[in-house]
């Protein structure tokens, strides 16, 4: 091989001895024709955890394993190896007799981190631990970057989000998150499936935003020569898809919203949105308790667990009140005793809270709620009838217009859905869609705008329709005792680190 062919890799001079070691290893591997990265396949045949689980039925089997390597202790003639694959551990025994002289001194030289192939049998040894009598080795790619201090590990938090992939070589605990995330995933598609649902894809761009209050991401589209806007909800696409018939429809898709971070918001997130024709929010409450706790059942095997210190109880039956009972409840204000915005004013006064730049009731309403009453919610609750100032896209209550058929369901002061008896009044839904553009107008970035096209498919008639938004990081977050929703999310928004 000639030099052109060896890899060579810039600021070689400002590497520390290590990574020098590294690279100078990887050089004389590829100038003596052994390039691992030229490898292109390794035939496995077994898992770690499928050798340990069956060893009564393949002791003394040939295996072909392949993984990192993660410890490495020389006994003179022999090594023992400890293998990570992606399915847990497992030891190989390594001997010169076995390898050869050759193969053994190129082994010796690999490093902790490197990616192998290896093959022989199975056994146990001496002092019993299921491992491999390995014959063969192969090093199938190189490891350039030195693995974190075994016995720390990678504990920086920060770094833990930002190197994924290193958090997940040293903390394989992670991966438990993300398979549980997946399964829930799955669980929902099964569960919708079922039940006559058809899963569609809206689209991510928009040239309005639309179907929540929140303020977008702006991206520029050079051909067409106009801003375009990353969605904030699927809402207004799947009603559409109602309109024209298909009666129940769902999208698992990323939402994307230019907002503040913390612990449980990131400005892209995973949310499953559903609509049903000929249902109303009382038919999603049933859906949503029936969904949340069958998954909580098929993934954990209890309707109990832990989730931010407290032991949350998912057995169906959660409570259900109205957004009026609650803040009565919680604060002895009962707005349902009011008639006009001034007495709200006057009884808010001694709250202290921090009043919404439109002081009416339903704002007084949703404000002492959010205050004083959210934090106070532990276990699953279903807040019901929020004031129509919140609601620009749920149905009036038929016995009091100030308020909407709406929930949101809360567990451990989070939020973790929210639903509708959808507005299919094409003349209501216009008015509140001119009262968000007055709110735009006036400064409120979050504020939503007018969406003729949506207005032309209510008038051609929406059937009553019950539809429910899910926040699937929120769900993975209580099914995995996550405190943050970065644990949940593979690769988190995270500020640039300045160099």
């Amino acid at each position: 091989m000639t030099n052109d062919n060896v890899l060579e890799l810039s600021g070689e001079e400002n590497l520390s001895e290590i990574l020098k070691v590294r690279r100078d290893k990887l050089k004389k591997l590829q100038s003596d024709g052994r390039d691992p990265f030229a490898v292109t396949k390794f035939e496995r045949t077994a898992y770690s955890a499928d050798i340990k689980e069956n060893f009564e039925q393949i002791e003394n089997k040939d295996v072909a394993l392949a993984g990192r390597i993660m410890s490495k202790r020389d006994m003179g003639k022999a090594f023992f190896c400890d293998l990570q694959d992606a399915k847990g551990r497992i030891q190989l025994y390594i001997k010169i007799d076995d390898l050869g002289e050759e193969t053994y001194s190129e082994f010796k030289k690999w490093d902790i981190g490197d990616i192998i192939g290896a093959e022989g049998f199975v056994f146990r040894t001496r002092r019993g631990e299921i491992s491999v009598h390995t014959k063969a080795v192969t090093l199938l790619a190189k490891s350039l970057q030195p693995l974190p201090e075994k016995f720390h590990g990678l504990t920086n938090q920060e770094l833990r989000y930002r190197q994924r992939y290193v958090d997940l070589i040293m903390n394989p605990e992670v991966k438990r998150n993300f398979e549980i995330r997946s399964r829930f995933i799955k669980h929902i598609r099964d569960f919708l499936d079922s039940r006559g649902y058809i899963e569609v894809e809206t689209p991510v761009l928009n040239t309005i935003c639309g179907g929540a209050n929140a303020r977008p991401f702006i991206t520029y589209h050079n051909t067409l020569n106009l801003n375009m806007y990353m969605r904030i909800a699927t809402e207004l696409h799947l009603k559409r898809l109602v309109v024209g018939g298909m009666e129940r429809v769902y999208e698992i898709g990323r939402i994307f919203r230019n907002e503040g971070m913390d612990t449980k918001h990131n400005p892209e997130f995973t949310t499953v949105e559903l609509y049903q024709a000929y249902a109303d929010y009382n038919d999603m409450m049933d859906l949503f308790e029936e969904l949340l706790s069958s998954a909580a059942q098929k993934l954990l095997g209890a309707y109990e667990l832990e989730w931010q210190g407290n032991r949350i109880d998912l057995t169906p039956g959660w409570p259900r009140m109205t957004m009026a009972e609650a803040v009565k409840m919680h604060t002895g204000v009962d707005f349902m005793s009011f008639s006009t915005d001034e007495e709200a004013q006057n009884a808010v006064k001694p709250l202290n809270i921090e009043l919404p730049k439109e002081k009416t009731w339903g704002n007084l309403l949703f404000e002492c709620f959010d205050q004083l009453v959210e934090d106070k919610l532990i276990q699953p609750t279903f807040i019901t009838q929020h004031p129509v100032e919140v609601s620009p896209l749920a149905k009036r209550n038929p016995k009091d217009p100030r308020l909407t058929e709406r929930f949101e369901l809360f567990i451990c002061r989070s939020e973790m859905g929210n639903a509708f008896s959808e507005l299919n009044d094409p003349v209501d839904q216009k008015q509140r869609f001119q009262r968000q553009v007055e709110l735009r107008a006036s400064g409120d970035d979050e504020a939503g705008m007018m969406d003729e096209d949506y207005i032309n498919a209510l008038e051609y008639g929406m059937p009553p329709t019950g539809g429910l938004g899910i926040g699937v990081d929120r769900v993975a977050m209580l099914l995995t005792n996550s405190d943050s929703i970065r644990d949940v999310i593979l690769f988190p928004t995270m500020k640039p680190v300045e160099e």
